[in-house]
């Protein structure tokens, strides 16, 4: 492994840690690209640097992403550690073809938190909430969204997240994804329509404009 690989000066300060906080943007500049495909190239081969740049890089990015989901700080830390560790492993996977990386790992994440809500709902549930933080129906009311959500197809999921959840406009998520921002308006309609027909056989139709705190109670 070559000795002059270099972790990028916005990227180099600090260990890594679990101390993540919420991150809605990303550096797209050509040269973050291309530090990021040189560090999945190397990671590839092995080289700890650059897992270690991956790392930092994108962290709180999809710690945010995570924590929008589950809901829950310790489990977002979980998940996203979960993520980084199987990214190991999974790395070969990824073919870059014109698919950013974030928008990839953003995937990774999102499969991961689904199981990690999945595994919440066969715990008791005074064993999942915490006295005067949420009602027995406000609990059930997120569950009924999540697996609204679950039931959308990848694409449409991915962009009402983004764009309910984490608040990002139409521009951003297509950015982020790879795709024309008409591909997004189209995929965040019919994902919005088809997720309050799925509410509205469960009696439960939350607003869905977008907004920065939507539609997960």
């Amino acid at each position: 492994m070559s000795s002059s690989w270099r972790l990028g000066p916005a990227d180099s300060g600090g260990e890594a840690h679990a101390g993540f906080h919420c991150r809605t943007t990303v550096d797209d500049s050509p040269e973050a690209l291309r530090q990021t495909r040189l560090a999945v190239a190397r990671a590839r081969e092995g080289d700890e640097d650059a897992f270690r740049f991956l790392y930092l890089r994108f962290s709180h990015n999809i710690y945010g992403y995570v924590r929008s989901i589950v809901r829950d700080d310790h489990d977002a830390e979980d998940v996203t550690q979960h993520v980084f560790a199987k990214l190991m492993t999974s790395l070969d996977k990824y073919d870059d073809r014109g698919i950013p990386f974030l928008a990839w790992l953003l995937r990774l994440a999102r499969n991961a938190a689904i199981d990690q809500l999945r595994s919440k709902r066969a715990t008791p549930c005074e064993e999942v909430l915490n006295p005067g933080e949420q009602s027995l129906s406000e609990f059930d009311d997120a569950l009924t969204v999540r697996a609204a959500l679950a039931t959308l197809p990848e694409d449409q999921r991915v962009v009402v997240i983004l764009r309910h959840v984490m608040g990002l406009s139409p521009g951003e998520i297509a950015d982020r994804m790879g795709r024309t921002e008409s591909s997004i308006h189209g995929l965040h309609h019919r994902g919005r329509r088809a997720l309050q027909q799925e509410l509205a056989r469960s009696s439960l139709r939350p607003s869905t404009r977008a907004r920065r705190r939507p539609i997960a109670a």
